[in-house]
């Protein structure tokens, strides 16, 4: 095999399917990035069984062949060679010669016939969104997935399509997130739920123009994400998801309007006196007009008072302030309503339309403490 292609184009190729690359495994195979230009292109392929993406790049095919390489150690070289055109040339013992300028580079490959490709995956009914809207929903809930695997389940989201409605929740088991989208076309219900590994990936890689749409695919076991020349496929989790309907009520007997970026600078500010690691909750004093936020820490304490408009009872209520600042931080309206019933039962932050809901779970908290 013999190519030539820019290094921008083979470094941000290989930028793009190195989140395939699993950090441990037993095949050594899997360790690797293939380089495939035996069919008129050069597709980029990176596959650790669970995630697997494949991209293409503009490049000169001088003598069509595969080889896979060392994923580490080819990024790595490809990182520092010059900005200029580069050589990739393989012999059939798999030695491999890697020129740019006067930089030359040997080193040994594998047999891309023992790599293992993408699996084929049937594309019935395509489903197009946009790569904006793609990026911003993943970022908007991916913060409350579980980042343990006690429940696989809590590891992904849940994506239902409803006609035109694309509705994403991730859950915790302490907080739950929900966006709804509305699409450009209708489509068949299906309900999946997708590894959060896999959406953390494909934000990362997804240019995220508006203007530029995502192709997705569906089956029984796996979900394929199609944009530019990139093409992301992945298993998804198994089970069925939790009834989060059950869990989510209208009910309040509070009712508190507050602008987002001064609740959200105030708890800021109050987490400079929790360590890592500080279970410590912050208090919310609800009163007619006027909401007090309180933290006390082994550091030291703190208390600020922000303006509201209140409905309902007061409330003396606390929770995890990390939760809250998740919330805050991908909520773009400028003001919010916070829904609360009591010092036990959840708190939603909702808007009007429906787009988002964000559930926390309050903690106890000793009165006397603070």
């Amino acid at each position: 095999m013999k190519l030539i292609c820019s290094k921008s184009n083979l470094l941000h190729g290989v930028n793009i399917v190195s989140k395939a690359v699993p950090t441990r495994t037993t095949m050594a195979i899997l360790e690797c990035i293939l380089i495939d230009a035996s069919a008129g292109e050069i597709k980029l392929v990176a596959n650790d069984m669970e995630l697997g993406i494949e991209t293409k790049i503009e490049g000169e095919i001088v003598e069509r062949g595969v080889i896979a390489l060392d994923a580490k150690i080819f990024s790595e070289i490809v990182r520092k060679l010059p900005d200029s055109d580069v050589t990739i040339e393989t012999d059939a013992s798999f030695k491999t010669v890697i020129t740019c300028e006067k930089a030359k580079f040997n080193i040994v490959g594998k047999s891309g016939d023992d790599f293992s490709y993408l699996p084929f995956i049937e594309k019935n009914e395509s489903i197009v969104i946009s790569q904006f809207t793609l990026k911003e929903v993943i970022r908007q809930t991916i913060f409350s997935i579980a980042d343990n695997d006690n429940n696989k389940l809590m590891t992904g989201e849940l994506f239902e399509i409803n006609d035109n409605q694309l509705k994403v929740v991730s859950l915790d088991g302490h907080r739950i997130s929900i966006r709804c989208i509305e699409m450009k076309d209708s489509y068949d219900h299906r309900k999946v739920v997708v590894p959060g590994k896999t959406l953390q990936e494909v934000s990362k890689i997804i240019p995220g123009g508006v203007d530029d749409d995502v192709i997705i695919y569906l089956t029984n076991n796996h979900i394929v994400f199609e944009f530019d020349d990139t093409t992301v496929v992945s298993r998804l989790i198994e089970g069925e998801y939790f009834k989060i309907d059950q869990m989510l009520s209208s009910d309040y007997e509070t009712k508190v309007k507050v602008n987002k970026k001064e609740l959200l600078d105030c708890i800021d500010r109050a987490t400079l006196l929790v360590k890592e690691g500080d279970k410590k909750p912050i208090i919310m004093n609800v009163t007619d007009g006027n909401m007090e936020l309180k933290i006390n820490s082994f550091i030291g304490s703190m208390n600020e008072d922000i303006d509201i408009a209140k409905e309902g009872k007061d409330i003396l209520i606390g929770f995890n302030p990390k939760f809250f600042i998740d919330a805050l931080r991908v909520i773009d309206e400028e003001e919010i309503s916070l829904y609360m019933v009591n010092p036990k039962a959840p708190c939603f932050i909702r808007d009007d339309e429906g787009k988002f809901i964000y559930l926390i779970l309050p903690v106890n908290f000793n009165t006397a403490a603070n």
